[in-house]
């Protein structure tokens, strides 16, 4: 299995092709196959999704192309070599995979639920030292923090990051994930995602990822498999493609009503230009801010901590009888990242109670706001480039064109 570069700017392909042709499971003792002359080629470095309601066959699509389920008959090619001709356990050293619930050893560390595969392929000590906690802080875990706790004393998001930097850890080319998110509460789960997103823009590798949430297909993949019973393929494209024209009534019953607000998923933050607040430091002085908001049409501040993470929303009013910035204010609460979708920006701001939603960098630091008046002027520009749709039947998106709606202003 070989790397591919790329020629330009983008990070180097560490993901390898992956090609089914006619791939069927027939379980013993059933007449119907589980999955039945399924073909489906995913290209190197990209996150292609599955997604397909229950008992569809989607997992027993997955686990075949790395051979925790044998298939019927057909070929499965990762990297031009036949996976079965590969040892089944050493093919797997080499397939990095992420299941619902992390699946972590509840008697192992962190760091030690991290090690297995690289200390089956003989790394030293030192080496898995390393690369463990290289993983940690690529998913936003500080080692010095987490490397000695135990799966009991995480959250389930952490949980959720930790298997990830373990499928990670062998630095395998191709990425399995079946539902890796589906036992996380909502803002969690958006959370995760995020950073799935940041972390594949890193490093390309191939990733099939297993969903029967159409959202969150439409949020992370590059390609969308839509599949039926015994994982017919109804529809393979990319999401903009999927959703201005499903193939069929089963793939418009997928993609459900509100297709045009799912447009916003579609697009990033960073896909549009950010707004800018006032923000003062948790350490200035009441009078200090006084001064800045006075004479001010939206008397809004955002108050930043030490490591200029967004704490609160301070107004005039807040500093009437405050004597420091400590506690003041109305507490920032649910933020996104510039990975994060204009569906994310739009739920925030709702789930706020205002019209702005404050976005952040990899590690917490304000780097600006997202108004409705953004998103309201990004789906209208979005609109118009449908309508403008070419000849050749391609439909442009919105955040490929360089274009930028206008920052909008809202308060606070």
């Amino acid at each position: 299995m070989t790397d591919t570069a790329t020629t330009d700017d983008k990070p180097q392909i560490s993901g390898v092709d992956i090609v089914l042709e006619n791939v069927t499971k027939t379980y013993p003792g059933s007449k119907t196959p589980a999955v039945d002359d399924v073909s489906l080629e995913i290209p190197a470095g990209e996150l292609v999704v599955l997604v397909g309601p229950s008992g569809g066959g989607k997992t027993t699509t997955m686990r075949m192309i790395n051979r925790l389920i044998e298939p019927t008959s057909g070929t499965i090619t990762i990297g031009g070599r036949d996976a079965l001709s590969i040892d089944p356990d050493k093919l797997r050293r080499g397939i990095g995979y992420s299941i619902q619930q992390a699946g972590l050893f509840p008697h192992m560390t962190v760091a030690k639920n991290i090690a297995p595969v690289p200390g089956l392929l003989g790394w030293d000590k030192a080496r898995i030292r390393a690369r463990t906690e290289e993983m940690l802080d690529l998913v936003g875990l500080d080692p010095g923090v987490y490397a000695g706790r135990y799966p009991r004393q995480l959250s389930g998001g952490e949980q959720q990051r930790v298997g990830v930097a373990r499928a990670l850890a062998a630095d395998p080319p191709v990425l399995l994930m079946d539902e890796p998110f589906g036992a996380v509460d909502p803002i969690t789960r958006g959370l995760l995602q995020d950073e799935l997103m940041h972390l594949q823009e890193e490093l390309r590798k191939t990733i099939v990822f297993v969903t029967h949430d159409f959202n969150e297909a439409v949020k992370l993949g590059d390609r969308i498999a839509v599949l039926g019973p015994r994982s017919t393929i109804m529809q393979y494209d990319t999401p903009s493609a999927i959703l201005a024209a499903p193939a069929n009534e089963t793939v418009e019953g997928f993609v459900g009503s509100g297709a045009a607000l799912k447009q916003l998923t579609l697009d990033r933050v960073r896909d549009v230009k950010l707004g800018t607040r006032p923000t003062v430091a948790i350490t200035d002085s009441v009078e200090s801010v006084r001064t800045l908001l006075a004479g001010r049409k939206n008397p809004w501040v955002i108050v930043l901590d030490e490591r200029r993470r967004p704490v609160s929303w301070v107004s005039t009013r807040d500093l009437a009888h405050a004597s420091s910035l400590r506690g003041v204010g109305v507490p920032i609460g649910e933020v996104v990242s510039r990975q994060s979708t204009l569906q994310d920006a739009l739920e925030a701001l709702l789930e706020e109670g205002s019209a702005t939603a404050v976005v952040t960098g990899r590690r917490g630091e304000y780097e600006g706001v997202v108004t409705i008046d953004t998103l309201v002027r990004h789906l209208a520009a979005m609109r118009a480039e449908y309508a403008d749709e070419d000849d050749t039947g391609e439909v442009p998106r919105v955040g490929d064109t360089g274009r930028s709606p206008e920052n909008g202003e809202a308060a606070p």
